[in-house]
């Protein structure tokens, strides 16, 4: 017989764990259940992580800058502090002794093991059913995407995973993809003085955002020494030696020391037993939320979904999730923020688009700024209805100036009313301002 429970929670990354711990301090008997670390990708093996990587890589660069601006200096760069660092303060040497904890103190039970659905509202673990009179709630998260390349699986390649573990680095190395996950990881070794490069199939990297972030991103990544090969594809990977080479389909070889495969995410459904449509619709009683649906991919997807969630199964239904102004960034350096749709997006609905652009660079803050400052604001505005669909703010901190076009875009502000704030000077955020006027005036708010 079924052991009878309020919640079960199937996949405890970020999402899971919030919805787990805020049903349990509300006095649910929930079970939450993980097959491999409480927290997921997030905390182990993603963001906090690498976002330590990548402020070892800006000291490092923001050092070499010096003998321009402030007197001499000599940058030796050393991945130990580096790795031991992550396994100090990011990781705890992958171990979730307290994320677990944390969990039963809320009231939770946790279960380790690789959970799957055994029928409505029933979910089986380690020869147990539970069944849940409330919610069912799937998070099981997403996994390296791995493409089936020739020979690859002769190969020990790195994932994201792989990479974060390295207490040393290769020489050299070749990354598989030129999304986010890769840029920001190639641009971290490469200050680190490992010789890297980069395999894309697009035309250009980033290629989920504006032509005119990937155009200065490539710019920057070749700076740091980055080879980019664009507009091609892995046709097979072979060793040679110590060493493995990927063969390119338009004929070229690409040697290095370490493969990393950077090619996306997969969701982590097959495996329990769910079948879903395109739009991953699930029956009744039974959530999913973060990285298993279409709209999740980043962390705070997961936590704007687990709050919706968690709203409903207590009866305290709210809004409905919102995406318009769904905001992301890729940390290299310049950062890439943005929010909503890009340019062709808007095209792509119907919408009479007007752009406005203004480059980091010519900004009184960063010609203050001076090395370090490539980047660019651009907004995307609806002509007719006189309010932004979406925005890019990449440069210093581009990330952190995605708050005021989130609340614009999601809350419809007048663009009238943008042009009228006051920017405070000289900042990197009043180059919003200067882009929003370089829309035209042919941008309005329409008589009602």
């Amino acid at each position: 017989m079924a052991e009878q429970v309020d919640a079960v929670i199937l996949g405890m990354g970020v999402g899971g764990e919030e919805v787990a711990e805020c049903l349990a301090q509300n006095g649910l008997k929930v079970v939450g259940i993980e097959s491999h670390l409480v927290g997921g990708e997030c905390p182990y093996y993603g963001c906090v992580p690498t976002k330590m990587m990548i402020r070892a890589d800006d000291m490092l660069a923001e050092g070499r800058r010096i003998p321009r601006f402030a007197g001499d200096s000599t940058v030796t760069p050393d991945w130990g502090p580096v790795a031991r660092r992550i396994r100090r303060e990011a990781t705890d040497n992958w171990d979730d002794r307290v994320a677990v904890e944390r969990f039963k103190k809320k009231g939770g039970r946790f279960v380790r093991g690789a959970g799957k659905l055994a029928g409505p509202d029933r979910v089986s673990v380690n020869g147990t059913v539970y069944e849940a009179s409330r919610a069912v709630v799937i998070a099981t998260g997403t996994s390296p995407a791995v493409p089936p390349i020739p020979g690859l699986n002769g190969i020990k390649y790195w994932t994201n995973r792989e990479a974060v573990k390295a207490e040393h680095l290769p020489a050299s190395l070749i990354i598989l993809g030129g999304g986010a996950i890769g840029l920001e990881l190639s641009q971290t070794f490469a200050r680190f003085g490992v010789k890297v490069a980069i395999i894309e199939g697009m035309n250009r990297v980033l290629a989920m955002e504006e032509p005119e972030a990937s155009a200065v991103l490539g710019t920057v990544l070749e700076r740091d020494g980055i080879q980019l090969y664009l507009n091609v594809h892995a046709k097979s990977v072979e060793p040679r030696g110590d060493a493995v080479t990927v063969n390119l389909d338009d004929g070229r070889q690409v040697t290095g020391d370490q493969l990393l495969v950077a090619t996306g995410r997969r969701a982590n459904l097959r495996d329990i037993g769910l079948e879903t449509d395109d739009h991953l619709r699930v029956g009744e009683r039974l959530w999913a939320i973060g990285d298993v649906t279409a709209s999740g991919g980043f962390t705070h997807m997961a936590i704007y979904h687990a709050d919706i969630a968690i709203n409903n199964i207590l009866g305290n239904p709210g809004p409905g999730a919102d995406y318009r102004a769904k905001p992301r960034v890729t940390f290299t350096d310049p950062e890439v923020g943005a929010a909503g749709l890009t340019e062709a997006q808007a095209r792509k609905n119907g919408i009479n688009v007007r752009t406005g652009l203004q480059k980091a660079s010519v900004t009184s803050r960063g010609w203050i700024h001076g090395p370090g400052n490539d980047g660019l604001i651009k907004v995307v505005a609806d002509a007719d209805r006189g309010v932004l669909v979406g925005a890019t703010s990449m440069g210093p901190r581009g990330g952190d100036i995605l708050g005021i076009f989130e609340l614009a875009i999601r809350n419809e502000i007048p663009i009238d009313d943008l042009r009228h704030l006051i920017y405070a000077y000289p900042t990197f955020y009043r180059g919003v301002g200067e882009a929003v006027r370089n829309l035209g005036s042919d941008v309005h708010m329409p008589l009602r």
